[in-house]
């Protein structure tokens, strides 16, 4: 069992760690934020509800990224990493970033149009940032996924 494989046990706990704390968030944390945050600033009140919404499909993005996560691990444990179905997964979490970047920037606009550059919409604007970094260097890995992949099939074949 190569160093690779061993690592996909300890991985695959942490990530059901990860997704049992965002469901905490979604179901638990969030409305309580956003209650907290409209009896504390009446004026961002009217945001309570289409950020909340927001908020929760944003963690349903991370969500579906980890379940992609899981899956190409199996890959990895039984070596198919190097497939179109690996492909396919990892532009499951090409589609869920770039899903979560727009949400991020709808509320980004939402508390600029709100309350100006200040607080939470400057705290988004570096989560656009990151995010778009992000997808980028997702984007780049899956080209190098795919090249790897057509040299393994080459390989394969002359052997």
């Amino acid at each position: 069992m190569s160093r690779t494989q061993r690592l996909v046990g300890p991985l695959r706990g942490l990530l059901v760690a990860v997704f049992a704390a965002l469901v905490v968030t979604q179901v638990a944390v969030l409305p309580a934020a956003f209650a907290r945050m409209a009896s504390e600033s009446p004026d961002l009140a009217s945001l309570r509800w289409p950020l909340l919404v927001l908020s929760v499909m944003g963690l349903v993005c991370v969500e579906v990224v980890l379940v992609c996560t899981w899956r190409l691990l199996t890959m990895v444990r039984d070596d198919r990493i190097f497939s179109d179905q690996a492909l396919g997964w990892v532009n499951g979490i090409v589609a869920a970033v770039a899903g979560a970047w727009l949400l991020v920037l709808v509320a980004f606009v939402l508390l600029v149009a709100a309350e100006g550059l200040a607080g939470l919409a400057a705290l988004l604007l570096g989560v656009l940032l990151v995010g778009a970094a992000v997808g980028l260097l997702v984007v780049v890995l899956r080209a190098l996924l795919r090249q790897a992949t057509e040299l393994r099939t080459d390989l394969d074949g002359v052997i």
